[in-house]
């Protein structure tokens, strides 16, 4: 099981790293994963994901929790996303589960579901994506109040959009390149 930990550098002069004003770039597995999150977001790593809050806990409205599974470079094509996706629901797979969300660009395919339910009388929604890879996939939940959803759904959208995987960052203050 691998471990995650925060690490903050200062970026060479000439680095190749870009996100949108207001991100900042979460790299896990010297690149098998990359994603922006808002600047302000607090990083709290565990032994087998990563969770990122809109504020430190228990202040916070919204929890981002992200595990990434490394594997060898093989063809996964076969491995049917819209099914893993739904298993990952579980018991959550009914009525609730709104449309099967996909992605599909060079190096990664994305698909992600929204659920709801109630938590201590409010509704609550978790976004739940996959992400593959060439040799990683990774699963991301993002957990929030429904009468967040407008502060929240931009940041999800976000998140997706920049989700890259299979590089290889030998010098993180530089930047990536592809494997």
């Amino acid at each position: 099981m691998p471990t995650f930990e925060r690490t903050t550098l200062k970026l060479k002069e000439g680095h190749t790293w870009k996100c949108n004003p207001g991100y900042k770039i979460c790299v896990l597995a010297q690149g098998a994963l990359r994603f922006d999150v808002p600047r302000e977001w607090v990083y709290e790593p565990s032994e087998s994901s990563v969770k990122v809050y809109d504020v430190t806990p228990p202040d916070d409205n919204c929890r981002l929790e992200v595990s990434l599974l490394r594997h060898s470079q093989i063809d996964w094509s076969g491995l049917d996303l819209d099914g893993l996706i739904l298993n990952s629901v579980g018991d959550k797979a009914g009525p609730d589960v709104m449309d099967i969300h996909r992605q599909q660009r060079p190096g990664v395919e994305i698909v992600w579901v929204e659920t709801s339910s109630i938590e201590n009388g409010k509704e609550a929604r978790s976004r739940i994506a996959i992400a593959r890879g060439v040799s990683a996939h990774a699963l991301l939940t993002l957990d929030f109040w429904a009468s967040d959803a407008d502060r929240f759904t931009p940041v999800w959208d976000e998140i997706m959009r920049s989700i890259d995987m299979g590089f290889k960052v030998d010098d993180p203050t530089v930047g990536v390149r592809p494997v």
